[in-house]
């Protein structure tokens, strides 16, 4: 995303000087996107970049246990630093950007890019404004679909060690959001969950047979509604197949397969300083994708419903890549009412009902491209920091990295020692 935009209409605002990967076939891939070839490091040259290159920014965008290397060395060279979210997967990691951050005369920017979904603003501004009065409690449920949620059970964000699981890199948007909306501060975190689907254990529960490693080139690949074949797909065949000689990574694994340690089903109940909470639910193998919010007020009841995708349809491995397996009639730029066929149409609609009154629906803005039209309003902040009003405050800084991270972290904690956890007591002090 961010290449792509330094190449198109970011064009005049910088350059791309120098990438930092463990694959040359990749890093030649983005030269061709670019039109020019950059300098070439691989990762444990970083501090030689930062040295020789003296960029005035850096993103990062490597797999999230990676961030705080890249982004206390960069703002110790006093760099700008723009961070693909979650801040990291530790408090560790949280603790050690923060006192960069503190020490240094860079800035630092988390891409939280829901913020700038014009449906998840409009219902900060409600809220801001006293729509429903003093919140007391917000319930969320995320729903990841059969492609969308399976990806992750495919590729690195498998294994807990290289994402902190969907509590930390998936689940980080869904808490900034909350912190955002309600602009207040987590405290307190309580979690429950498993892996339930994915998974070898739970495939030979249910009786599936042996199953390849991988999903390209594995024989009944094409009629697998789970498969992945990297070489039906120009870019993933060039990014990641060709690329697997550099670094062993492979992009297709087996979502059934052994040694998964992400959770696949989670719901985390958070306790907020100003006394209201948050029940959070996240499943990551539903029919169908999207969100539901109710917020509670001491005035009324906000309720935001999005329907991302209806459903998908099975058709296998071609259709995970190049995602025909998705009905088009629900899809969120083809959206339409609900019908026998299709009661489940992609949209979104958010009400208002004060106590004592019939419900409202208020009008959504409309947001083009992907993250409800997110996306293209967070890359004017990253590349034109500045120039434009944020009445919102969507711009997300250390802080709030801290914080949405913090309760995916604490969260993790809450699994393994079946306790509420503080975050205070992972050191990720709620006053920073």
């Amino acid at each position: 995303m961010y290449v792509e935009a330094l190449a198109g209409k970011y064009a005049d605002d910088g350059e791309v000087v120098a990438w930092c990967d463990p694959s040359p076939t990749r890093m030649s891939y983005y030269d061709g996107v670019l039109g020019h070839a950059p300098a070439r490091y691989a990762p444990d040259r970083f501090a030689d970049l930062l040295r020789e290159q003296r960029p005035d920014a850096v993103v990062v965008t490597s797999p999230d246990a990676t961030h705080h290397h890249y982004a206390v060395a960069a703002l110790r060279a006093g760099c700008d630093v723009v961070v693909e979210k979650p801040l990291t997967t530790t408090a560790e990691g949280a603790r050690a950007i923060a006192d960069a951050v503190a020490s240094s005369t860079g800035r630092l920017v988390v891409t939280f890019n829901y913020r700038y979904s014009p449906r998840n603003g409009e219902l900060r501004r409600l809220i801001a404004e006293g729509a429903i009065g003093r919140v007391t409690s917000v319930h969320f449920e995320w729903v990841l679909d059969t492609v969308h949620g399976a990806d992750y059970f495919r590729r690195w964000h498998r294994e807990k060690a290289h994402s902190g699981g969907l509590l930390v890199h998936k689940a980080s948007h869904h808490f900034d959001l909350v912190d955002w909306w309600l602009d207040d501060v987590p405290e307190t975190v309580f979690a429950l969950g498993g892996l339930r689907f994915y998974g070898a254990d739970n495939a030979a529960a249910r009786g599936l047979g042996p199953r390849p490693e991988r999903s390209t080139g594995a024989p009944g690949a094409a009629t697998d509604p789970f498969a992945l074949d990297l070489a039906a797909d120009d870019v993933l065949r060039r990014l990641y197949l060709e690329a697997e000689a550099d670094d062993g990574y492979l992009r297709d694994r087996d979502v059934f397969g052994a040694g998964i340690t992400t959770e696949d089903n989670l719901s985390v109940v958070v306790g907020y300083r100003s006394g209201a909470s948050l029940s959070y639910s996240l499943n990551a193998h539903s029919p169908w994708e999207g969100y539901r919010v109710a917020v509670n007020g001491t005035a009324g009841r906000l309720e935001l419903d999005v329907v991302e995708r209806g459903h998908v349809l099975p058709a296998g491995a071609a259709g995970v890549v190049g995602r025909p397996a998705v009905d088009p009639s629900a899809t969120p730029d083809r959206p339409g009412a609900a019908s026998a066929a299709n009661p489940r149409p992609a949209g979104e609609r958010l009400l208002w009902q004060r106590h004592w009154s019939v419900a409202e629906e208020v009008p959504v803005p409309e947001g083009d491209g992907p993250h409800g039209g997110g996306d293209a309003h967070l890359l004017d902040d990253v590349f034109r920091p500045g120039g434009a009003e944020d009445p919102l405050g969507r711009r997300a800084g250390v802080l709030d990295g801290v914080r949405s991270a913090g309760v995916g972290i604490a969260a993790n904690r809450s699994l393994e020692e079946g306790r509420a956890v503080r975050l205070a007591d992972l050191g990720l002090s709620a006053d920073w």
